[in-house]
């Protein structure tokens, strides 16, 4: 008998029912740390707005379960920094939604790539991008998309900000690898060998 994993087909848009319950775990804490504002720490930098936890199911989304359930985590970071943007950078739809949704993506396709070397240093790498994509899509489409005459932000906001996104870098790589090696030494205790190679394929 065929096992259920090769039943289905090989799209990425196919999910069994434990991915769509860890998607579902994956959204709540989004929508928790953005309804409680828990995920939006506000800093004492002008024009920057907050400083972020909300990339970080983004990027556990992608690595995890692949680019769309990266993505949806991501519109979810992105609704919530648009609906509660106190700075006009986020109050552009562009600047909220458009770096937040490449979040998950980026770290689904470096996680995919390095996985097959060293499972740590794929988290750790994927954790690094998916939080680097949200700050210099964020800053950069910050220095050129204007606020009347000018940008939204100017040079010396995104230079104060450097330690911030080294921070949420640094914060998404180790919450990565911790809960990627977590999630994975469970699935390995709790699926057979056919049913892991046949989602690690269709995923990665």
């Amino acid at each position: 008998m065929a096992s259920p994993g090769r039943d289905r087909g090989s799209s990425i848009f196919d999910f069994s029912t434990r991915e769509i319950v860890i998607s579902g775990i994956i959204g709540g804490v989004a929508l928790f740390l953005g309804a409680t504002r828990l995920g939006l720490i506000p800093v004492p930098i002008p024009f920057v707005g907050n400083a972020t936890l909300l990339h970080i199911p983004a990027v556990l989304g992608g690595a995890l379960e692949g680019p769309v359930v990266g993505l949806l985590a991501g519109a979810i970071f992105g609704a919530f920094s648009f609906l509660y943007a106190e700075v006009p950078l986020f109050r552009d739809p562009i600047v909220a939604f458009v770096p937040r949704l490449l979040i998950g993506v980026v770290a689904w396709m470096v996680f995919a790539s390095l996985r097959r070397w060293n499972i740590d240093f794929a988290s750790v790498a994927a954790g690094l991008a998916g939080s680097l994509t949200n700050s210099i899509g964020v800053l950069g489409l910050g220095l050129i998309l204007p606020i009347g005459p000018e940008a939204y932000l100017p040079v010396e906001a995104v230079v104060a900000s450097l330690p911030q996104v080294i921070i949420e870098a640094i914060l998404a790589a180790i919450v990565t690898v911790v809960v990627v090696r977590g999630v994975l030494l469970v699935r390995s205790g709790r699926t057979t060998a056919s049913e892991t190679g046949s989602d690690e394929e269709r995923r990665y």
